[in-house]
């Protein structure tokens, strides 16, 4: 259970995730783009791109677009009826797992969210994404071990994956009741994104709890 409820974390937490799906567009375009890079994941300091080696006709192309577009007005019975389609027409397209995934999260179908999430990480087991919505869906689940360690493999893969950093951040503060974690996690995301204002108490609330000797 966690140690407090504070609407600035929840709200902190459902940016992150709704950032990131959005995100997911871009994800998919690179996917189905062709790039000088080979297939996977090839990450740089400030961010990561994710190259699949799919090939994806012009209609499914169309159809992953117009799903992608139904998710994003929130128009999730629509749009999750299309994206199974596209999964049954292109089972290896990682981003359309990921995507099929959040939409099941934001309906609460928690446990289609993790199968889906966890499909996409057995073709890209590399994906940041993939990791940080699977531990979004896991601490969502009570899983809060397994949040942790897929926050973790996100951040191995991306290290500059702020949205994971926060998310792993917020875990250790309000669920792990870890203070060191989250204070380490969210010390590097404040250099990532300064221009956070919130973070800054936050910080303030688990640099206290360590200096106590409380974790």
């Amino acid at each position: 259970m966690p140690m407090r409820i504070d609407p600035t974390y929840r709200r902190a937490v459902r940016h992150a995730a709704r950032l990131t799906a959005i995100s997911l567009v871009y994800f998919a375009a690179t996917a189905m783009a062709a790039r000088k890079e080979g297939p996977g994941m090839h990450a740089t300091a400030t961010g990561f791109t994710i190259v699949e080696s799919a090939k994806v006709d012009g209609a499914t192309r169309a159809d992953y677009a117009r799903a992608a577009g139904l998710l994003a007005q929130e128009r999730y019975a629509e749009g999750i009826v299309l994206m199974q389609a596209v999964v049954a027409k292109q089972p290896k397209l990682t981003a359309a797992h990921i995507d099929l995934g959040i939409a099941y999260a934001k309906t609460d179908e928690l446990d289609k969210a993790e199968a889906s999430l966890k499909q996409a990480l057995e073709l890209q087991p590399q994906h940041p994404v993939a990791w940080n919505e699977l531990g979004l869906v896991q601490r969502r689940l009570g899983k809060l071990n397994d949040a942790r360690a897929s926050y973790e493999k996100s951040l191995a893969a991306a290290p500059g994956f702020h949205f994971a950093r926060l998310n792993l951040a917020v875990l250790c503060d309000l669920y792990l009741a870890d203070a060191s974690c989250a204070l380490e996690n969210y010390l590097i995301y404040q250099q990532v994104v300064p221009g956070d204002k919130q973070v800054a108490g936050w910080i303030a609330n688990a640099r206290s709890r360590v200096e106590k000797g409380g974790k």
